[in-house]
C-alpha cells in the first residue's frame, strides 16, 4: 500500500493492542522458550549477558559524549566559539569545518533569491495554515533579490479555506499557491514545488512551523562557501504547556535539536535533514528530490545527499517553532512511522554507506551506529526479559560476570539520559521558556519513555514485515500559548 497524506479510519484501540501483544509474544515469548532449551541442554547465556550491557554501554557513551561536546562547544555565552581542540586531539579526530563557525568569512555574494516551500495536507492543516503563512509573509526577512513562498498542498476536495488562501495570495504577490492534483504524500507535494521554485536557496517548512526572521541569512552563511549543501535548523515545541505529553516532547526536542544534532556536526562534520526547517542549495535539492515510497522521505533524502558527496550541517541558531502531537494516539502513529521509516532507510542505505568513498571513517561509524541502532537495538534491548524468565524457569544462576563491568554499564546507562537533559537545560533556547521542572520530570520519565518507544519500534518492525505502510495523519494542536522566534539572537539560553 502506498503511503499518503489521507485520513484513514480511526484505528480501533483493540487492533493496536493486538499488535503489541502479538509482537511481544514473538520478541519475548519465543526467545524465552529458546533460552530455556539452551539452558536445559547444559549451555549458558554468557554471550548475551555480555552483549546486552555492551550495547547499553556504547549507547550511553555516545549520548554522554554528544552532551559533553555540546556543553563544551557552547560554553561561551557571547561568541559561542567551540572549544574542542583537546577533545579532538584525544579522540584523534580531524577538526570538523563546522567547528570553525566563528571563522567563517562573510559571504562574498549577497543573499540571493530564496524560495520557501510550505507543505500541507489541507484537511488537517486548514485551521493553522493561514496563521502560518501570515507569520512567514510578515516576519521572514526578504533578500534584496526577492523571496517567494510556495504553498504546496493536496486535498481530496476543495475546501472553504482555499478561498481565503487565494485572497491572501492576491494581497501578497510573493505567495504562490500550488494545489498538487493526485498527490498522496508530502514527497509528491515537495517534488511538484521543486519544478516551479526560482530561488537559489530553498527552505522547507511544515504547515505548523514558524521560523526566525533571519533564517535565510544564517543559512546562506553556510551555503555560500559551497562546502555544505544543506543547513538544518533547530525545532522547538511552542505548545508545550498544553499537556504533560507536550511538555515531555518539548524537552525531548531540546535534547535532540539542542544537543544531539549539533554534536553530530561538531564531532563528525555531518548532519541530517529533519523534514522541516532545512535550507538547501536548490540545484542540489532538484537532483536529490524526495521518494514518495519511503515512510521518512527526509532521512532517505539525507542519506542520498551524503552518498553523493554533499554535506549537511546543523545550526542551532536557525530556530523554528512547531506544534507537538496533543494526544497519545497521534504520538503513537507519528513515532511508529518514524521507527518504520528509519528501518526502511537502514535496509536501503547501510551497505552503500559502508562502501561509499564520499564519507570519512568517523562519518561512516557515526551513521552506522545511528542506522543499526534504529534497526536492532530495540529488539536486543528487550532480550533481558526472556533471559531473566528462562533463568527463573530453569532455576539457573546467572553467569559469573565481574561486578565492576555490571556496575559500570548500569551507572552509565542510568546517567546518560539525565546528563543529556541537563545539557539541554544548559543550552535551552530563549524562544519558548520551558521551566526547569519539566526537565526534571523528563529525567524521571526517561525509563518509562524508553520502554514505550521500544514497544512502538517493535510494532513498527511487525508492520514493516507485513508491508503495512499506512500513513496516519498527525493531528495538529491548535491551542498555542508561546511566542514565535524573531531573530537568531535567541539561539541558546544560558543558565543564570
Amino acid at each position: 500500500m502506498r503511503k499518503g497524506l489521507l485520513h484513514k479510519p480511526i484505528v480501533v484501540f483493540g487492533s493496536v493492542l493486538d499488535k503489541v501483544i502479538f509482537t511481544h509474544v514473538v520478541v519475548i515469548g519465543l526467545p524465552t522458550i529458546l533460552y530455556y532449551c539452551i539452558l536445559k541442554s547444559g549451555w549458558n547465556l554468557l554471550p548475551l549477558h555480555l552483549l546486552i550491557p555492551i550495547l547499553y554501554f556504547v549507547t550511553s557513551v555516545v549520548v554522554i559524549g554528544e552532551a559533553m561536546t555540546t556543553a563544551i562547544a557552547y560554553s561561551s555565552p557571547r561568541k559561542q566559539k567551540p572549544r574542542l581542540g583537546a577533545l579532538q586531539r584525544f579522540l584523534r579526530m580531524p577538526r570538523p569545518y563546522a567547528m570553525q563557525r566563528e571563522d567563517l568569512p562573510e559571504p562574498k555574494r549577497p543573499l540571493p533569491r530564496c524560495s520557501l516551500i510550505v507543505v500541507a495536507y489541507l484537511p488537517n492543516e486548514q485551521h493553522i495554515i493561514l496563521s502560518t503563512l501570515s507569520y512567514i509573509l510578515n516576519h521572514v526577512d526578504r533578500p534584496e533579490a526577492g523571496l517567494e513562498v510556495v504553498l504546496a498542498y493536496n486535498s481530496p476536495m476543495r475546501l472553504p479555506i482555499e478561498d481565503e488562501l487565494e485572497r491572501l495570495a492576491e494581497q501578497h504577490p510573493e505567495l504562490r499557491l500550488l494545489p498538487v492534483e493526485g498527490s498522496r504524500s508530502k514527497a509528491e507535494n515537495l517534488n511538484a514545488a521543486l519544478k516551479i521554485v526560482t530561488g537559489e536557496v530553498t527552505g522547507i517548512l511544515d504547515a505548523d512551523h514558524r521560523p526566525n526572521s533571519d533564517c535565510f541569512r544564517r543559512a546562506w552563511s553556510w551555503l555560500a562557501s559551497n562546502r555544505y549543501a544543506v543547513v538544518q535548523g533547530r525545532n522547538v515545541i511552542r505548545n508545550s504547556r498544553t499537556s504533560f505529553l507536550t511538555r515531555m516532547i518539548a524537552v525531548e526536542f531540546e535534547c535532540m535539536y539542542g544537543v544531539s544534532h549539533p554534536a553530530k556536526s561538531l564531532l563528525a562534520d555531518t548532519g541530517m535533514f529533519c523534514g522541516s526547517n532545512g535550507y538547501w542549495r536548490t540545484a542540489v535539492l532538484r537532483r536529490i528530490r524526495f521518494s514518495p515510497t519511503m515512510m521518512t522521505e527526509d532521512i532517505d533524502a539525507t542519506l542520498r545527499t551524503l552518498l553523493r558527496g554533499h554535506n549537511i550541517v546543523h545550526d542551532p541558531g536557525i530556530i523554528t517553532t512547531e506544534l507537538a502531537p496533543i494526544d497519545l494516539r497521534s504520538f503513537w502513529f507519528q513515532r511508529k512511522r518514524w521507527a518504520q521509516g528509519w528501518l526502511e532507510v537502514t535496509l536501503k542505505h547501510q551497505l552503500p554507506l559502508l562502501r561509499s568513498h564520499k564519507l570519512d571513517g568517523w562519518q561512516k561509524t557515526y551513521w552506522s551506529m545511528l542506522l543499526i541502532y534504529s534497526a536492532g537495538f530495540h529488539f536486543v534491548a528487550l532480550q533481558i526479559f526472556p533471559m531473566l524468565f528462562s533463568l527463573a524457569l530453569t532455576h539457573t544462576e546467572p553467569p559469573a560476570i565481574p561486578q565492576g563491568y555490571v556496575w559500570a554499564t548500569t551507572v552509565l546507562t542510568l546517567l546518560s539520559g539525565p546528563c543529556q537533559t541537563l545539557v539541554a537545560w544548559r543550552v535551552r533556547n530563549k524562544v519558548v521558556k520551558n521551566p526547569f521542572r519539566d526537565f526534571v520530570l523528563y529525567c524521571l520519565f526517561i525509563p518509562f519513555y524508553c520502554v514505550f518507544k521500544n514497544v512502538i519500534a517493535i510494532t513498527a518492525i511487525y508492520d514493516h514485515l507485513l508491508g503495512n505502510t499506512e500513513w496516519v495523519v498527525t493531528r495538529r494542536g491548535f491551542r498555542e500559548s508561546m511566542p514565535t522566534p524573531t531573530s537568531s539572537r535567541a539561539v541558546l539560553r544560558k543558565a543564570s
